[in-house]
């Protein structure tokens, strides 16, 4: 049945066909019937990248724990796996995920597929950086069971590669060892963006790290911030909290209840939801506190289709990331032209990444920014303004957040493009895989 379709941020919307297999076995055939296809997993991609040209493989059936070997931490599992289900099962154990994003909704061949990056990248790597294996479905109906030694070029391609090399069937992933659930959090005040950086360069030791930006700010105090510096707690730090940290939460988000009316979101209510936030994190600088991992890692997901926030038109993500020589300049005059705007982002998250991993792999050395943006009909404009600024610095948008950048900063952004494009036209000559997204930066 076709559907109309969209990701987290409900912009754009297309026509596809949902095609729903029950079990791996299934898919070759529902794919045989003809058209592009797209693996489709939470739909947690912002934009188009999981809509397909005609059909939408949604993978939520296919979420089977395969096997987990609690001595090594290693987990072989379905793709349709999602995060919020994967960590109840290793971290009784004493293992986290290596690499989580800013949700626990995504599926694993989603993570894969976006090689996600988490507040350890600096340190870590991306989460296909974590991989080990994974068996891939091709175009021509062959499944082959990759790893980086039989077909590194493949490998490469389909990490980071937002399902344009076939669909993951399953993988095997490495998970961190941890003492407990708990993470040992130090909040620094940064009162503007040179601080904000600063206190990043400051945390490459640590293992996670992480700045809200509060985009509202101006003149001397533009991009001050609160950056969140953690690291797993142990069991001696967390005493009589480490065992009841490691068994699985239930409770219930809050869910938004309404389409936000298009006025909720303005120049007054943004600042003052900042003024609000960075007040009360401020209070908290200074000595380190136990946080549990869902808040510190997942804030938003404490609220149920928090999208709603930004009203029925949707929204969009804009995020970059810039290289260290001109990160400062750049990210400067992005908050100015937001400060400007007075429609600053509520949400505004700055981080360190180091290199990526696979060839469409988002992270390079360097700082990203990722920021928020209800669909105002001023917006692409706006946006054309910020991607100018992205373009003149080096740097390159994060396909899983796009879904409006133009093709002319996505060529100049990734410089494996070429090899990428190689490694399909062997392994998909005839675009079996294709998406909204890829058709419209021409991929």
């Amino acid at each position: 049945m076709i559907e109309l379709l969209a990701g987290w941020g409900r912009f754009p919307r297309a026509p596809s066909e949902l095609l729903r297999p029950a079990r791996p076995a299934d898919v070759p055939g529902l794919l045989a019937a003809g058209g592009q296809a797209i693996a489709r997993g939470s739909a947690r991609a912002y934009g188009d990248p999981a809509i397909g040209i005609d059909a939408s493989l949604h993978t939520a059936a296919l979420d089977r724990l395969i096997s987990f070997d609690t001595a090594t931490g290693r987990l072989h599992a379905e793709a349709g796996l999602r995060l919020i289900d994967l960590i109840p099962l290793v971290l009784p154990h004493g293992w986290f995920p290596p690499v989580v994003p800013g949700t626990r909704y995504p599926s694993l061949g989603g993570m894969i597929a976006a090689d996600i990056h988490g507040k350890n990248h600096h340190r870590d790597g991306g989460f296909g950086a974590h991989v080990e294996a994974m068996r891939l479905l091709t175009a021509s109906g062959e499944i082959l069971d990759l790893t980086l030694a039989s077909d590194p070029d493949l490998w490469r391609a389909t990490i980071g590669g937002m399902g344009l090399t076939g669909i993951i069937l399953s993988a095997t992933i490495r998970m961190h060892k941890v003492e407990t659930g708990l993470i040992r959090q130090t909040t620094v005040v940064a009162p503007n963006l040179a601080d904000a950086i600063t206190a990043l360069d400051a945390a490459d030791s640590a293992h996670y790290s992480v700045a809200w930006i509060d985009c509202s700010a101006k003149d001397a105090s533009l991009g001050r911030s609160l950056v969140f510096v953690g690291e797993h707690a142990t069991a001696a730090e967390a005493g009589a909290q480490a065992a009841a940290s490691l068994r699985p939460q239930t409770k219930p988000p809050i869910t938004f209840p309404i389409e936000a009316p298009g006025f909720a979101l303005n120049r007054f209510t943004i600042a003052a939801f900042n003024h609000l936030y960075f007040s009360r994190g401020a209070k908290k600088a200074g000595a380190p506190f136990l946080v549990d991992h869902v808040p510190y890692f997942f804030p938003l997901d404490a609220i149920a289709e928090w999208n709603r926030v930004y009203g029925a038109r949707g929204f969009v993500q804009h995020q970059c990331v810039l290289p260290p020589d001109t990160a400062p300049q750049a990210l400067a005059a992005m908050m100015t032209e937001i400060s400007a705007r007075g429609l600053a982002s509520p949400l505004a998250v700055l981080k360190k990444l180091g290199p990526g991993t696979g060839m469409l792999s988002f992270p390079m050395s360097g700082y990203t920014l990722a920021l928020d943006f209800a669909i105002r009909d001023d917006l692409f404009a706006f946006l054309a303004r910020l991607d100018a600024i992205v373009a003149e610095a080096g740097g390159r948008i994060y396909l899983a957040k796009d879904s409006c950048q133009p093709r002319a900063l996505f060529e100049a952004g990734y410089p494996e493009l070429d090899a990428f494009r190689a490694v399909r036209q062997r392994i998909d000559p005839a675009r079996k895989f294709a998406s909204h997204q890829s058709r419209r930066l021409g991929l």
